[in-house]
């Protein structure tokens, strides 16, 4: 099951980190500017927000089966056109399809933990399958290169094409093997998900008043711990993703990478995000602050941008090896927080629809940091500029962090 959860949330991103892996072949043969390449991710991630924001209550309404068979035939389908020859427009289309099928798997993988894994393993196995993004990134982003090298960057998309059908008919399997939890079954069944039935309090006698004590305390914050966490998740997205599509470009063309090593830069990052997701999601398991954990993302991000426009002046390339590191041990590492915040607070009748709007945040910030790197890269500026701004970007991650923290303890 944990496999399968993994596959869901790392088959979307697929496309584009193969295609940012060899960006500068794919700049060179369709002719295009590394802005053009950008709005490819753009593309993507405005569908996936998009796809978030508004077919969240869709998915709510549907089975896991469904909606995870939906992601893995939408991510295969997608690898699949980008081996269409037919230009740039094509691969537009291939990236909208790509970001379509990041649009479910946060809500259904976060459903099917609530509803078919125990209460004690839900907030480890969150940190796993949310690394299926770097596990993703990590695996792609060594083995698109050298696929391209041997058949082309459209053969390798092709071939790439098949993992996700593959992890299709490993979620068929199982899913038949892990049945609804007896715990879930009444709420998941509920008519109304919003507040309990008062009438109904009365009539259970002194049962019902665990659930419905602390209804008022939990309906007046929800809606604002959404949105902070949404728009922590916006700024961070938009650095996630302008360095994510534009440290092999900025490895080859800068420091003279040769097309491999450029991929390895992400693979790197993605290896240390796959571990940093993990490690962040034991310490909110062990109740550590969500907004004292963002706060220290941030600020360790805010370092690796310092490092990547260090490596662009000095040309020093073990500068960028320490900076993709701390991008992968920090900003790679918030949608865990993030998740694990709403797991811990939202049930399970609202978790696609919460989780779709916090993941609509982090993808509009996808969608816009690859577009604004792209065209501060294509100015006189260079990377240099693009860095600069990437860090002012993490330093506000870092100052909403701080009202959270102020926030919450006026609340405490």
């Amino acid at each position: 099951m944990l496999t399968v959860l993994l596959g869901a949330v790392g088959a979307g991103p697929l496309l584009l980190y193969g295609l940012s892996a060899v960006s500068d072949s794919i700049i060179v043969d369709l002719g295009i500017s590394e802005a053009q390449f950008g709005l490819l991710a753009t593309a993507c991630f405005t569908c996936a927000a998009i796809g978030n924001a508004t077919l969240a209550r869709v998915a709510d309404r549907h089975s896991d089966m469904s909606l995870m068979t939906i992601v893995f035939a939408l991510a295969a389908a997608a690898l699949a056109l980008v081996a269409v020859p037919a230009g740039f427009g094509m691969l537009l289309v291939a990236a909208a399809l790509s970001g379509i099928a990041q649009s479910f798997p946060n809500g259904v993988t976060n459903r099917i933990l609530l509803e078919r894994v125990p209460v004690q393993k839900r907030i480890g196995w969150v940190g796993i399958k949310q690394s299926g993004v770097q596990v993703s990134q990590l695996v792609v982003s060594v083995v698109f290169p050298l696929l391209a090298a041997a058949a082309g960057w459209r053969g390798a998309a092709l071939a790439i094409a098949l993992v996700p059908l593959v992890l299709m008919v490993m979620t068929w399997r199982a899913l038949r093997a892990a049945p609804l939890l007896a715990e879930t079954s009444e709420p998941v069944a509920e008519p109304d998900p919003g507040e309990p039935d008062l009438a109904e309090a009365d009539d259970a006698n002194a049962d019902p008043a665990a659930p419905v004590t602390p209804a008022p305390a939990t309906s007046p914050r929800y809606p604002g711990m959404m949105w902070a966490l949404a728009a922590f998740g916006l700024l961070n997205g938009i650095g996630v993703q302008a360095t994510n599509v534009y440290m092999p470009l900025f490895s080859v063309r800068e420091l003279d990478f040769p097309l491999v090593l450029g991929g390895v830069t992400a693979a790197v990052a993605g290896a240390i995000g796959v571990a940093a997701r993990v490690g962040w999601a034991r310490q909110m398991a062990r109740g550590a602050s969500g907004p004292r954990v963002l706060l220290l993302l941030a600020l360790i991000a805010v370092t690796g941008a310092a490092l990547f426009f260090a490596a662009g002046v000095t040309g020093w390339a073990w500068l960028l090896w320490i900076a993709a590191a701390l991008h992968g041990t920090s900003a790679l590492g918030v949608s865990v927080v993030l998740m694990s915040a709403l797991v811990r607070s939202i049930p399970a009748t609202a978790m696609a629809s919460a989780s779709g709007m916090v993941t609509a945040g982090m993808f509009t910030g996808f969608a816009l940091g690859p577009v604004a790197m792209g065209l501060l890269v294509s100015s006189p500026g260079g990377f240099s500029l693009g860095w600069a701004v990437v860090g002012l970007v993490y330093l506000l991650c870092a100052l909403l962090a701080v009202v959270l923290i102020r926030a919450a303890n006026r609340a405490a």
